[in-house]
């Protein structure tokens, strides 16, 4: 286990890039104690009183005492390669790293602070979609999240849009596709409904690879697949040469 997770959790025989816990993956890409978080005290509430198995607002404390964050991304402040950058991390290990209101509130937020502090703007994307416990009130942050990164992105703003394994329904429907720049892990699932639903729908049978980041980058999807190892050099050498590209006063 030591060494898997020295390799960044990487299998060395087989390549496959397993999931990174949210902190670590903040570790392995921002420069050493440049991270500041913002809007870390959001909590998602039960908004309309929904219950599975069990009520969501035991849910939400649950699967905040079990991973010791307040909801599925992580946003902030941060350096890569000495390039100021407005930052967010998807958080897969809480509830499927699905989608409500309080990311949305943080992705539009991280938006605009990048557009007030005229620095680019990263979001690392790893999601099931949309929070169904949430209802409508999710399906509503996909506007409010896309509105956000449109005007930061008319205004001259760099978005690099990095997919994680896997990245499904309403996050791959909105913010993981807006990117400037759009790059993946290798192997990583990307799509809207799942090649098992699909092939149930049109009755046919799917093409080798089909959803994969490889088969994305193939049909010009993506710009590049890009090994965890080489994330945080690629992502220093996009910034550098960005950098002293002025962006528009809002």
């Amino acid at each position: 286990m030591p060494a898997f997770e020295a390799n960044m959790r990487i299998c060395p025989k087989c390549g496959s890039h397993e999931q990174v816990p949210v902190r670590e993956r903040i570790k392995m890409t921002v420069d050493e104690g440049s991270f500041k978080e913002l809007w870390g005290h959001l909590v998602s509430k039960d908004l309309i009183g929904f219950v599975d198995s069990k009520p969501y607002a035991d849910r939400i404390i649950e699967t905040i005492n079990k991973t010791g964050e307040n909801d599925a991304i992580v946003t902030g402040d941060a350096s890569i390669h000495e390039t100021k950058v407005a930052i967010g991390f998807m958080n897969f290990g809480f509830i499927g790293g699905s989608m409500g209101v309080v990311v949305g509130e943080k992705i539009m937020r991280l938006a605009e602070h990048a557009l007030k502090e005229k620095v680019p703007m990263i979001i690392f994307s790893q999601s099931g979609g949309a929070r169904m416990q949430e209802s409508v009130f999710s399906l509503m942050q996909l506007a409010r999240m896309s509105g956000a990164i449109y005007r930061f992105q008319e205004h001259g703003g760099l978005y690099i849009s990095v997919i994680c394994n896997p990245c499904t329904g309403g996050a791959s429907a909105s913010f993981a596709f807006q990117g400037d720049i759009i790059i993946s892990e290798p192997g990583a699932l990307i799509g809207f409904a799942g090649p098992r639903v699909i092939e149930q729908t049109i009755k046919q049978k799917l093409p080798p690879g089909f959803q994969t980041a490889e088969f994305l980058q193939e049909k010009g999807f993506l710009d590049k697949v890009v090994d965890r190892k080489n994330m945080r050099w690629v992502l220093g050498k996009i910034l550098s040469l960005y950098r002293g590209i002025p962006m528009e006063v809002a």
